[in-house]
């Protein structure tokens, strides 16, 4: 099993920032593909961004394409999503998610944190 605990949500004005941590522990952090996804209410987990074990590789959705950056500290045990230019579409419930393989980085992922709420107002 991996545990994951986001934290660094919270409410910023539009055009703020904010870095989103995810701290993992349990099985090894390593050889995984990690990946951040968001919810809004009534809406489907919506992919946001990922990155392979050596973080050599990124992807991004289209909408924070330029504005978010995925990283992540293996030592340390620790994903992060830098998150810049916010606007109120950003608003979600942020969702930190680990993959058994670092094949690649499309769903289905195994292992979710709880959530952090990300509020952008106008």
């Amino acid at each position: 099993q991996v545990q994951l605990v986001e934290s660094g949500g919270g409410l910023v004005q539009a055009g703020g920032s904010l870095r989103l941590s995810c701290a993992a522990s349990g099985r090894t952090f390593t050889n995984r593909y990690m990946g951040w996804f968001r919810q809004t209410p009534g809406k489907e987990r919506e992919f946001v961004a990922a990155i392979n074990w050596r973080g050599s590789s990124t992807t991004y959705v289209q909408s924070v394409q330029g504005r978010f950056t995925i990283a992540r500290d293996n030592a340390g045990n620790t994903l992060y999503l830098q998150m810049r230019s916010l606007k109120p579409e950003d608003t979600a419930v942020y969702f930190c998610a680990a993959k058994q393989s670092d094949t690649d980085y499309s769903p289905p992922y195994d292992y979710w944190g709880q959530g952090t709420q990300v509020t952008v107002s106008s």
